[in-house]
């Protein structure tokens, strides 16, 4: 039983459409959990401007919020990504 060289052609095309379908998904995560840990960033960089302007906290507990905050937002992206 010999397969003809269109059948191959069309069983490997076949193989390699189902990848790319996944390559695509999996590239949108990433983007996706590099869009929420930029807004994050910027959130956190707002946030502590905010908390030191304000002299609500002392400024090694504005870093720690920003810190904790940063964190959050990666926790956030790796639970997009995964």
């Amino acid at each position: 039983m010999q397969i003809s060289k269109v059948a191959m052609t069309a069983i490997i095309l076949a193989s390699f459409s189902g990848f790319s379908v996944f390559a695509t998904e999996q590239g949108q995560q990433r983007r996706d959990a590099r869009d929420t840990r930029q807004d994050t960033r910027q959130d956190s960089r707002q946030d502590k401007r905010q908390c030191v302007v304000g002299n609500d906290q002392s400024n090694q507990d504005c870093r720690q919020d920003k810190h904790e905050s940063k964190q959050d937002g990666r926790q956030e992206a790796r639970d997009i990504k995964y």
